[in-house]
């Protein structure tokens, strides 16, 4: 009998996911801890007064969340989804694990293609590099008033 060093590898070996997409995408869709604490911090940082309005005026549960709670997190919500863009986007060892066929590998693996043992043809891998950096900076440019306003409001009292 085989003992893998991973267990999470040995699940994803189980479930028939090496050399698929799955294992990258299917953990992003639970909360690292960071996540969970800017969340915690941005909703601790909202005055009890506008829930006690709300519900004074008549909005229930449903409707204080949908109204009030979930138009004030957008910030938090843009600064989550950008961080969780980036990791995803330049994650390298996941990809490496989980995919053995080179036509499914990640831009992260065909970049460290390039880099040869003996040669490097360093130009296409800049070239490369200023490409794959591309929608990450378009999408920093993109939302970067609720990124700054999400990192700057989190933790404070509004």
């Amino acid at each position: 009998m085989r003992i893998s060093c991973s267990l999470v590898g040995y699940g994803f070996a189980w479930l028939g996911w090496i050399d698929t997409y799955k294992p990258l995408i299917v953990p992003a869709f639970f909360a690292p801890a960071f996540f969970v604490f800017l969340y915690r911090q941005f909703f601790l940082a909202l005055p009890r007064e506008l829930f006690e309005a709300a519900r004074v005026d008549g909005c229930g549960p449903l409707g204080i969340y949908w109204r009030i709670v979930l138009p004030l997190a957008k910030p938090v919500s843009i600064t989550v989804a950008i961080f969780s863009f980036m990791g995803a986007w330049n994650d390298f060892t996941g990809p490496l694990i989980y995919l053995a066929s080179e036509s499914k590998f990640t831009l992260a693996l065909g970049l460290a293609q390039f880099k040869g043992q003996y040669l490097s043809e360093w130009h296409l891998l800049m070239a490369a590099s200023v490409i794959s950096v591309l929608p990450c900076v378009m999408l920093f440019f993109t939302f970067q008033r609720y990124f700054v306003r999400g990192i700057a409001t989190t933790g404070m009292k509004v």
